[in-house]
Protein backbone atom coordinates (compact mmCIF):
# COMPACT_ATOMS: atom_id res chain seq x y z
CA UNK A 1 0.00 0.00 0.00
CA UNK A 2 2.86 2.39 0.83
CA UNK A 3 4.35 1.84 -2.62
CA UNK A 4 1.00 2.61 -4.26
CA UNK A 5 0.57 5.82 -2.23
CA UNK A 6 4.10 6.94 -3.14
CA UNK A 7 3.38 6.37 -6.82
CA UNK A 8 0.13 8.30 -6.51
CA UNK A 9 1.91 11.23 -4.82
CA UNK A 10 4.56 11.29 -7.57
CA UNK A 11 1.81 11.27 -10.21
CA UNK A 12 0.02 14.18 -8.53
CA UNK A 13 3.28 16.12 -8.22
CA UNK A 14 4.01 15.75 -11.95
CA UNK A 15 0.39 16.01 -13.17
CA UNK A 16 -1.57 18.24 -10.78
CA UNK A 17 -5.34 18.17 -11.27
CA UNK A 18 -7.13 21.11 -12.88
CA UNK A 19 -9.10 22.73 -10.07
CA UNK A 20 -10.57 25.46 -12.25
CA UNK A 21 -10.83 28.71 -10.31
CA UNK A 22 -10.34 26.96 -6.96
CA UNK A 23 -6.94 27.15 -5.29
CA UNK A 24 -7.39 23.95 -3.28
CA UNK A 25 -9.45 20.77 -3.21
CA UNK A 26 -11.37 22.12 -0.19
CA UNK A 27 -12.34 25.25 -2.11
CA UNK A 28 -13.35 23.09 -5.07
CA UNK A 29 -15.57 21.04 -2.74
CA UNK A 30 -17.05 24.26 -1.36
CA UNK A 31 -17.82 25.55 -4.87
CA UNK A 32 -19.60 22.29 -5.75
CA UNK A 33 -21.46 22.32 -2.43
CA UNK A 34 -22.58 25.93 -2.79
CA UNK A 35 -23.85 25.33 -6.33
CA UNK A 36 -26.02 22.44 -5.10
CA UNK A 37 -27.09 24.10 -1.83
CA UNK A 38 -27.88 27.78 -2.38
CA UNK A 39 -27.93 29.73 0.86
CA UNK A 40 -30.94 31.92 0.01
CA UNK A 41 -33.15 30.70 2.85
CA UNK A 42 -35.99 32.73 4.35
CA UNK A 43 -33.79 34.29 7.07
CA UNK A 44 -31.20 35.51 4.57
CA UNK A 45 -33.90 36.86 2.24
CA UNK A 46 -35.50 38.69 5.18
CA UNK A 47 -32.13 40.16 6.16
CA UNK A 48 -31.50 41.50 2.67
CA UNK A 49 -35.06 42.84 2.50
CA UNK A 50 -34.43 44.74 5.73
CA UNK A 51 -31.11 46.04 4.40
CA UNK A 52 -32.79 47.30 1.22
CA UNK A 53 -35.52 48.95 3.31
CA UNK A 54 -32.86 50.76 5.34
CA UNK A 55 -31.30 52.00 2.11
CA UNK A 56 -34.60 53.32 0.78
CA UNK A 57 -33.90 56.51 -1.14
CA UNK A 58 -30.21 55.74 -1.63
CA UNK A 59 -29.20 55.92 -5.32
CA UNK A 60 -28.83 52.52 -6.99
CA UNK A 61 -25.11 53.03 -7.66
CA UNK A 62 -24.49 53.73 -3.97
CA UNK A 63 -26.59 50.68 -3.00
CA UNK A 64 -24.35 48.51 -5.19
CA UNK A 65 -21.28 49.94 -3.45
CA UNK A 66 -22.75 48.69 -0.16
CA UNK A 67 -24.39 45.41 -1.22
CA UNK A 68 -21.52 43.98 -3.29
CA UNK A 69 -18.94 44.00 -0.46
CA UNK A 70 -21.58 42.61 1.93
CA UNK A 71 -22.25 39.71 -0.45
CA UNK A 72 -18.53 39.00 -0.90
CA UNK A 73 -18.02 39.09 2.87
CA UNK A 74 -20.93 36.68 3.41
CA UNK A 75 -19.56 34.29 0.78
CA UNK A 76 -16.05 34.39 2.28
CA UNK A 77 -17.48 33.76 5.75
CA UNK A 78 -19.57 30.85 4.46
CA UNK A 79 -16.55 29.35 2.63
CA UNK A 80 -14.39 29.69 5.74
CA UNK A 81 -17.02 27.90 7.83
CA UNK A 82 -17.33 25.11 5.27
CA UNK A 83 -13.56 24.56 5.07
CA UNK A 84 -13.22 24.65 8.86
CA UNK A 85 -16.07 22.14 9.20
CA UNK A 86 -14.36 19.72 6.83
CA UNK A 87 -11.08 20.11 8.71
CA UNK A 88 -12.79 19.43 12.05
CA UNK A 89 -14.52 16.41 10.52
CA UNK A 90 -11.16 15.03 9.38
CA UNK A 91 -9.69 15.51 12.86
CA UNK A 92 -12.69 13.69 14.31
CA UNK A 93 -12.22 10.82 11.86
CA UNK A 94 -8.56 10.57 12.85
CA UNK A 95 -9.43 10.57 16.56
CA UNK A 96 -12.05 7.89 16.07
CA UNK A 97 -9.56 5.73 14.18
CA UNK A 98 -7.01 5.85 17.01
Amino acid sequence: MTEYLSALRRRLDTHPPDLGDADSVLNLLYEAYSECNPMADAQIKAGFHELYQLMNGVPLEKMDEIINPVCFLCRDHERSGFVHGVQIGMLLARELAE
